[in-house]
């Protein structure tokens, strides 16, 4: 998915506002490494790869340049991707000037390909079928590997559970996880679906009207102030969408999604090298790190030592092509790889017998990043193993008073201190979630995209009123550095079958200035199991966990504060939740009920976030 989203996860931008980066990836995260493509190399346009089905897919072939008749054979790397070969003109070529053939390939029923384009559902027969014909051609010696992010990080991991026999290494970047997310987040569904799915749609590329976000964003705002049902809303854009009326028929992990990646097993018999790159700041580096932490848990041991993990400061396009700076958030010129001459490394020691990239200095690394008056910004750290560099949370456990908590300069707490006091003796924060409250996506949000401060404003924080609650840490004694996966538990009541709710981590330093690190959503319904539903009973206190293993690395200020935001999700970039209990899709205004919110602070319903916070001395190992 092209998002360049989603300020963050592992220091994820607060969702609603990331999505505002949403700017086409064809405009970065495609763009040449270096600035302008050798020329060194030969051509094959217009080549037809026969599939098992008989669909034959279109790919244009670069071929490192040699005399005609005497061809060495080389390895061939190749990209499937939904957004048309061409955009990935340069780092073909990159790589075919580096010695490997480079096919770029449309998936079915995009480009020149053949069929209709059904996201993510062949692109794991289909990938088997490109390997085995690349291996046969004779320019290839036989080893194929792949390239590429999100679309084409994901159908890496699709291709490597058929066990190609010829697949000899995969390099997933910012890699989407169906069913996990996109095109839901934790069953969420995205308004961002219609924009992407109209950006796939027919044959041609549509760059301009997806990279229009002016556009985008008065639709959906338009769409939240009517109350336009989410099953609609393709129809009420102006692109009815087959695509996104399929998705709407699995609005939970299912079946239709398991057969798009691995399984257990699978996992476990995939043996060949792999290197995974994602971003602090990647939209999606849930699926990057749960495909990561899937493989690791089943694979052989040998298979673990060929795993490794790269985690920058990047957001979801600088995953290939990273930068220095997102939504106003400085990362230092450390951050600023060359990823291209990485992956050709990768290829050389993995497939060419080359000598191991100088970079993977072990199995994980990692970006810290430094405080922002700091001179450097940041810079890279190594880890044994993800598990060892993720295992040092802390409790901070939540707490309200009287008068506190629905405002920003007047919130509640987070301490160390675990409560004792039974719950009649503790008052519960509360807020009210009413689905016909266009305030926020109106005023907060709007309809100009914020990306260059995305990272750093707080409009959401400073709106929170009796729509939310804001708990405060007191301030740090020295730098301090946030190294792991926050969690949060909720311990909730309400008074509606079902309600989606948010948290949102901030570091809000000395200054004032405030530094988006990590966010979640959840619906409730799905509180137990992302497969099963299951409403709440009005006044029921349930327990709800934050604990989407998005990863932070960032030494925070002395002086600085922890801020964790509480609230409903009421956005014009998500799908909203009417709180009546039925089919979210078809829910409008007819179906709205408001929300009574309580979280509880007492002895047995301790609500709490987990903060991976270190001494400073830790840090410097």
């Amino acid at each position: 998915m092209t998002r360049s989203f989603i300020g963050g996860r592992a220091a994820f931008l607060h969702l609603p506002t990331a999505i505002i980066m949403a700017t086409c990836e064809m405009l970065r995260a495609q763009s040449p490494t270096p600035a302008s493509p050798p020329a060194d190399y030969d051509l094959r346009w217009g080549v037809k790869i026969p599939m098992r089905d008989k669909v034959e897919l279109n790919a244009t072939l670069y071929l490192p340049k040699a005399p005609e008749g005497s061809r060495p054979k080389t390895p061939v790397i190749f990209t499937l991707t939904p957004y048309i070969s061409d955009t990935y003109h340069a780092r073909a070529a990159y790589f075919a000037s580096h010695g490997y053939a480079f096919a770029l390939v449309d998936v079915r029923g995009r480009g020149n390909s053949g069929r209709e384009f059904e996201p993510f559902a062949n692109e794991p027969r289909d990938g088997h079928d490109v390997v085995d014909w690349l291996a046969k051609q004779p320019f290839c010696d036989g080893k194929v590997a792949m390239w590429g992010g999100s679309y084409a990080g994901f159908d890496q991991w699709a291709t490597a559970k058929e066990f190609p026999p010829h697949l000899a290494t995969i390099v997933p970047a910012a890699a989407g996880h169906p069913g996990l997310d996109y095109p839901s987040y934790n069953n969420i569904g995205m308004s961002y679906d219609v924009q992407w799915f109209t950006f796939t749609s027919g044959r041609a590329a549509q760059d301009q009207l997806f990279g229009d976000q002016k556009f985008w964003r008065t639709k959906f705002l338009d769409a939240y102030k009517k109350h336009i049902p989410f099953k609609s809303l393709d129809s009420f854009v102006g692109n009815p969408s087959v695509n996104f009326q399929r998705i709407l028929k699995h609005p939970m992990a299912d079946a239709y999604y398991d057969a798009m990646v691995p399984t257990p097993d699978q996992f476990q018999k995939i043996v060949l090298p792999i290197l995974t790159i994602t971003g602090q700041y990647d939209d999606d580096e849930a699926g990057a790190l749960s495909y990561y932490r899937d493989h690791l848990a089943n694979a052989t041991p040998e298979a673990r030592t060929k795993h490794f993990l790269i985690i920058g400061p990047w957001d979801h396009a600088g995953t290939r092509t990273p930068t220095d700076e997102v939504g106003g958030v400085k990362f230092g010129p450390a951050a600023v790889l060359d990823l291209n001459d990485l992956h050709r490394q990768w290829y050389d020691w993995t497939m060419k017998a080359g000598p191991r990239p100088p970079f993977l200095k072990n199995q994980v690394a990692y970006y810290l990043l430094g405080p922002s008056n700091s001179s450097a910004n940041g810079d890279w750290k190594y880890a044994d193993s993800f598990g060892s560099l993720t295992a040092n949370l802390k409790t901070f456990y939540l707490e309200g008073a009287p008068m506190l908590g629905n405002d920003a300069f007047r919130s509640g707490f987070m301490h160390e201190s675990r409560p004792k006091e039974p719950a009649f003796m503790i008052r519960p924060g509360n807020f009210t979630y009413d689905p016909l409250d266009t305030k926020r996506g109106e005023f907060v949000e709007g309809t100009e995209p914020n990306e260059k401060t995305a990272g750093i404003n707080q409009r959401l924080p400073l709106s929170i009123g009796e729509d939310g609650l804001v708990y405060h840490m007191n301030p740090l004694p020295g730098e301090t550095p946030l190294i792991g996966c926050p969690a949060v538990t909720l311990w909730v009541s309400i008074d509606t079958p079902d309600v989606d709710l948010e948290c949102d981590l901030y570091e809000v330093q000395p200054d004032g200035t405030s530094i988006a690190l990590w966010s979640n959503i959840r619906r409730l319904r799905y509180r137990e199991s992302l497969r099963e539903a299951k409403l709440v009973k009005p006044g029921e206190i349930v327990r709800c966990d934050f604990n989407p293993g998005l990863f932070v690395a960032r030494r925070l200020m002395k002086g600085s504060r922890l801020r964790l935001v509480v609230t409903a999700v009421n956005s014009i970039l998500w799908q909203k939740n009417y709180c009546s209990g039925g089919i979210v899709a078809e829910e409008s205004t007819k179906d709205a009920r408001t929300c009574h919110v309580q979280v509880y602070h007492d002895a047995a319903h301790a609500s709490a976030i987990q903060l991976p916070l270190r001494e400073v001395a830790s840090s410097q190992k």
